[in-house]
């Protein structure tokens, strides 16, 4: 018994040191670009810079802008159909494969694989620094059966991606949304569950020059 104790305890250990989650600065929540301004500046971009990286503050305002909790109540940055929250957003780094965890405001990584090129279909997908990937988990919603889970879900990671687009848009950087992704490739890499669904994933850089 205190031999399988000790496996456990080791193995509990190894897997801490394994998993390098990136834990991120405060978010900052005031100034930036006034709304109207930046609704003037989002647009789609299909290159990035593939030398610049974006920061660690950066990184903190995309995902607390994205889907980040803004109240007391748990509650988020982008509106859910009956609070549902079955929106997860994973991210593909140079670093690994990690999934948002708005609560404690970090990236928990599932991998350390670079899987950027499995972020879409076109070339320019592997120069951007980060893309978000928007994954729909119907079981929050009622399951993958119950009608409308689906178009709840669609609607609300349209959400979360016009905040990406808006912060993108105040902070000077290039976005894109796409729906062209190889699911049955991607799914595996972030090990989803049969019944979490890959929307949409959205690229974030700076523009190329």
């Amino acid at each position: 018994m205190n031999i399988l104790r000790s496996l456990a305890i080791t193995l509990f250990a190894c897997g801490g040191l394994l998993a390098q989650n990136l834990s991120l600065p405060a978010p900052q929540k005031t100034g930036g670009m006034p709304l109207m301004e930046a609704l003037a500046r989002r647009a789609t971009a299909r290159s990035f810079d593939a030398a610049r990286e974006l920061s660690p503050q950066q990184l903190s305002n995309l995902f607390w802008a994205a889907w980040g909790i803004n109240r007391p109540d748990g509650k988020r940055t982008a509106p859910s159909a009956r609070n549902n929250q079955e929106i997860d957003v994973y991210a593909l780094l140079k670093t690994g494969v990690f999934v948002y965890d708005a609560k404690d405001h970090q990236l928990r990584q599932i991998s350390p694989e670079d899987c950027r090129a499995l972020g879409g279909s076109q070339p320019f997908v592997r120069d951007a620094p980060v893309t978000l990937i928007l994954v729909a988990d119907l079981a929050k919603a009622g399951g993958a059966g119950k009608a409308g889970s689906k178009d709840w879900a669609f609607i609300d990671a349209g959400y979360i991606s016009q905040n990406i687009y808006l912060y993108c848009a105040a902070e000077r950087l290039a976005t894109g949304a796409r729906a062209y992704v190889d699911k049955t490739e991607l799914g595996p890499k972030l090990q989803l569950r049969p019944d979490q669904l890959i929307v949409l994933a959205q690229s974030v850089g700076y523009p190329k020059p």
